[in-house]
This record gives C-alpha cells, structure tokens and sequence, in this order.
C-alpha cells in the first residue's frame, strides 16, 4: 500500500512538473483568438536604425514622391512620421489623366548617410499600361545619387523588367 502512496505522489509531481515547463513564458504572444473579429497579435515593429540625423530631418519634411510613368512634375504625398522608435512612411501618387497609382508603406529599418532600408509593400498599379500590377513586401534600398535632392529606389526592375524609378523627394 505505501508503494502505491508513493508511486501515486511521485506521478503527481511529476504532472505539476510537466505542466509548469509547458506553460508559455511571459514574452510570448498570446494565442491566436477563436473570434475571427478580434485582433490578431503581431509583433512590435523594430525600432529604426537613425545613423544620420540630417536624413531623418530629410524624410519628415520630405516634398513628396514620383513614379515616372505617372508623373515627374505633379508629386504625390509622403506622410513620414514616428510611430514610438519607428519611422513609418506611407505614400502614395494617382495620375491626373488615367487610373495609374503608386502605393508604398511600411518602415525605414535603417537610415544612413545618403540611403535607408524599408520594410514594407510598394504597389504600382495600372501604368504604363492599364492592366499592370506590381506589388511586392520586402526589404527595399533607396539611396540618394550625383547629389540629386531625392532618393530613388535603387530595385529597378524588380517586377517585370520594367525599370520604375520611384522617388522621394526632400
């Protein structure tokens, strides 16, 4: 009878044990809600990498964005701002004439002297040739080249061979 005590309190341990090393430690995400309309966990984005400060100044006074299939002299708008210790840009530029458009928004992972990274989607619809959809997530270059007042995408032909200089201009 006393074996079967211990036998039975050495299991009991153990399930207490077992439960506690499988319980999620605090920093993990909660898990996925079962109600489809409640907010999905996502992490926090990363805070950006401000090694120059006079382009960060650039970007949050920025003077809008071109696409050149679009139009080189009516820009559309950046909105740069901070979100905590994140830069975020949205931009987007719509043709006057037509249904073309350019769409970008995500956050600059690292800015630097004359260049930045950003993480994010750029989406170009509808132009040169109605029909045309460009649109990819990832991490994107744009630099600042021959001491022009805008930087440019430097991924140019990365849809379908069609060179897009996108630009934001400061």
């Amino acid at each position: 009878m006393i074996r079967i005590l211990a036998s039975l309190a050495a299991l009991s341990l153990l399930a207490a044990c077992a439960a506690q090393d499988t319980a999620p430690p605090e920093s993990a995400p909660p898990p996925p809600p079962q109600d489809a309309s409640a907010p999905v966990w996502t992490p926090p984005p990363e805070p950006t990498r401000i090694l120059d400060r006079a382009g960060l100044d650039r970007l949050l006074a920025n003077k809008g964005t071109t696409l050149q299939w679009i139009d080189w002299d009516r820009r559309g708008s950046v909105h740069a701002r901070m979100e905590g210790e994140t830069l975020r840009l949205t931009g987007i530029q719509t043709a006057h004439d037509g249904p073309g458009k350019l769409f970008f928004d995500g956050a600059v992972v690292e800015l630097g002297a004359g260049y930045f990274t950003f993480r994010g989607t750029i989406r170009i619809t509808d132009t040169p040739d109605r029909g045309r959809v460009c649109e990819a997530e990832k991490l994107w270059h744009f630099a600042i080249t021959q001491n022009r007042p805008y930087y440019r995408l430097r991924e140019f032909e990365w849809c379908d061979g069609l060179t897009d200089y996108v630009d934001i201009y400061f």
